[in-house]
């Protein structure tokens, strides 16, 4: 029953939890600041004022009596008693009960705290340290020396313990005794500072010999086990050497920077000992073993590791070094930067440019064809001509180093050879690389060769530079017949290129063959396909024109004519014309304008119709008459401006562009449609002139009455 109310009531009252609802936030109908605004710091500002948190403080006690001093150092104890009980592993409890009872000059009561404190927990080194100092303070000097023997037995490898006892030991005098303080630490071989506190001690006492064997047990003790294990600190040696140098045992130092280039060998060479050991033999003014350190440490450390070294050689043969020497680091030292770019990009050839240019300058023949194997044999990994055009000059200027430097013909033929044979002529070719072997071979009187390297180029890959190189070189020699065979081959394989025909033509007539030059020129505007026609029609109408072949040059004219309509054929034709006869010079030129202006009506082009009667008008300034000049001014047109629409790619409009036009007059006469637009257009003009009088009455008025 009881289970079943209990039941019941749970059940009850998560019904009315389940009705009871969240309170609604009331709604802040006014959400504009308030006037007075109250800061966070204006609250703490408050609260410190006020003094809400602060405590009372105790009320003071005067003890007069020693029944009152003994009550109170009872109920005290029996505190610092209770707190320790409490919680025993909380030193700064058993500390301050100590310090009180060393305020109330209780020492042996202060040691009974401290040794109940150590067998709680001994390896607590402030422990250590106010217990000692306790004792010091109280002159227990016997007491003290306990101590820190105690805790540097116990914690051996905490280092204030004995920096502390040592210390201790030299205030009371006691040299020896910090000596053996001294020796029983560095059986531990401590840290770096230790050592050098101890060699410090023995300098203060001017113990030079101590010092130099601390030295020695130092530098062993340290070296010998990391030898095995990595590469060693040279620090070490240095400041021992750098002492032995301040004590002026100049021998003794240096024979320390031998033992120490000895010790650590090639494999773990450091640059400082280096540097160190070359400013030590600089202020012994040994020059030359100076330059033999350097030169021994940058001849064996990695480039990369030897920045410093470099940059103080660099320093040493600008002071004491002559105008060679100092040449000579500074191209180690670009050569260095080189060896790292070609190393980190082989087929950067910029790179192998600026290291054989450095080369050159100053080494000999060997070193710099070895340069130049390894820069030649990075070849690009792609057939493509484009990746090859920097890549050829390496071949280039390795065959100009071989002919002008080294002064060797055979190694150049053999440049120039390997290289042509590593092209891939099929697919490209370097027309450059056949005429400068061509011309080397014609250099060492080898024309044979020459011959037949220039042929096996037009052979496997014939190009307009090889031909044209070929026939310039075969007419220095004066060798016609072969440039004659040249020409053909070269118009079998570019029929198209008009400057090849030209210059066919123009040797024929230099050679006094006028009637091959006609046939070339014949064969050449014959061709279907020509690169530029244009060239080739004038200047086969300038070779007729030398000759005084004038009817032929007509024409040619008129042949031209029928293939093109262009107005400068006209003009040129009419300028030939006023050139070339005497008495019917003007009526044949006024006859050929007269002629073009015909044939121009139905040029879409006006600009050219334009230019045409431009210089028929020219024409007609300087030899015409009035008549023919108030004709020929009556067919020039008039200039106006017009408007189009403009359409983008898409379709839509782009807007208006304004242009000029042309309107001749005779086009004018033909179409009625013009003048019906140019009265429409004087109609409106006056239409409007009209409705600005109607708007204005009064201006009528003034006018008339005006």
């Amino acid at each position: 029953r009881g289970g079943a109310c209990a039941h019941s009531g749970g059940k009850m009252a998560s019904t009315a939890a389940g009705k009871q609802r969240i309170p609604k936030v009331a709604k802040v109908k006014n959400k504009a600041p308030a006037e007075v605004q109250i800061t966070a710091e204006q609250l703490l500002r408050e609260a410190k004022e006020r003094e809400l948190e602060l405590l009372p403080p105790p009320p003071q006690q005067k003890i007069t009596d020693v029944e009152e001093l003994n009550d109170y150092k009872l109920r005290k104890r029996k505190t610092f008693e209770d707190n320790i009980r409490k919680n025993r592993t909380v030193i700064s409890n058993w500390i301050k009960y100590a310090q009180w009872e060393e305020s109330l000059k209780e020492i042996q009561r202060a040691r009974s705290i401290y040794e109940r404190a150590l067998d709680v927990d001994y390896r607590n080194i402030t422990l250590w340290l106010k217990y000692a100092e306790m004792e010091m303070k109280n002159r227990q000097v016997n007491h003290a020396r306990n101590i820190w023997d105690r805790a540097i037995t116990t914690l051996p490898r905490v280092n204030q313990f004995w920096y502390k006892y040592t210390y201790m030991e030299e205030m009371l005098g006691n040299v020896a005794g910090s000596r053996q303080v001294f020796e029983r630490w560095m059986e531990w071989q401590p840290e770096e500072q230790a050592w050098h506190s101890y060699i410090n001690f023995e300098l203060r006492y001017k113990e030079v010999d101590r010092a130099r064997s601390i030295y020695e047990r130092y530098i062993l003790s340290r070296a010998l086990p990391v030898l095995v294990l990595v590469h060693p600190d040279v620090k070490n040696w240095i400041k021992y050497a750098r002492f032995e140098e301040k004590h002026s045992y100049f021998a003794h130092a240096r024979k320390v920077y031998e033992r120490a280039v000895e010790f650590f060998g090639e494999e773990h060479m450091d640059e400082h000992l280096y540097v160190a050991f070359a400013k030590f033999e600089e202020n012994q003014k040994e020059f030359e073993r100076v330059r033999v350190i350097y030169k021994y440490a940058l001849d064996r450390i990695p480039k990369q590791d030897a920045q410093n070294l470099f940059k103080n050689y660099t320093i040493f043969e600008k002071k004491f070094g002559d105008r060679r020497g100092i040449e000579d680091i500074i191209v180690s030292k670009r050569r260095f930067q080189y060896e790292e770019e070609v190393k980190a990009n082989p087929h950067n050839y910029d790179a192998w440019f600026d290291y054989l240019r450095l080369v050159e300058s100053d080494t000999d023949a060997e070193t710099v064809r070895e340069v130049y194997e390894r820069a030649i044999a990075n070849v690009p990994p792609i057939q493509e001509k484009r990746h090859w055009k920097r890549y050829i000059y390496l071949w280039i200027n390795y065959a100009l180093y071989e002919e002008l430097e080294a002064k060797a013909s055979k190694r150049t033929r053999q440049v120039y050879q390997a290289c042509l044979e590593l092209l891939p002529h099929k697919k490209f070719t370097f027309a450059k690389m056949w005429l400068l072997y061509a011309q080397f071979e014609i250099r060492q009187k080898n024309l044979p060769l020459a011959r037949r390297a220039l042929g096996t180029s037009i052979g496997k890959c014939p190009k307009n530079k090889l031909f044209k190189g070929y026939i310039e070189l075969e007419l220095q020699l004066r060798e016609f017949d072969r440039c004659r065979k040249l020409y053909e081959k070269f118009l079998e394989f570019a029929p198209e290129n008009c400057t090849s025909w030209i210059k066919f033509a123009e040797l024929e007539t230099i050679l006094g063959d006028i009637d091959r030059a006609r046939a070339i020129y014949e064969l050449a505007i014959g061709q279907p396909r020509l690169d530029m026609p244009e060239v080739l029609w004038k200047s086969y109408i300038d070779f007729e024109i030398e000759q005084e072949e004038y009817e032929k040059t007509r024409n040619l004219y008129r042949r031209l004519l029928q293939r093109t309509q262009h107005v400068k054929v006209w003009i040129s034709l009419a300028q030939f014309e006023l050139s070339a006869g005497r008495e019917e010079r003007l009526p044949r030129c006024r006859q050929v304008y007269e002629e073009a202006n015909k044939a121009m009506r139905s040029c879409e082009e006006k600009e050219e119709r334009v230019m045409l009667l431009e210089s028929w008008r020219s024409f007609e300034e300087e030899f015409g008459t009035d008549a023919t000049k108030e004709r020929i001014d009556k067919l020039m047109p008039e200039k106006i401006k017009k408007r189009r629409k403009l359409q983008a790619e898409d379709g839509s409009d782009a807007g208006w562009e304004e242009y000029y036009d042309y309107i001749f007059p005779e086009d004018t006469a033909n179409q009625p449609n013009l003048k019906l637009l140019a009265m429409a257009k004087l109609w409106k003009k006056q239409q409007q002139e009209s409705e600005a009088a109607a708007m204005d009455p009064d201006k009528d008025i003034d006018e008339s009455q005006s």
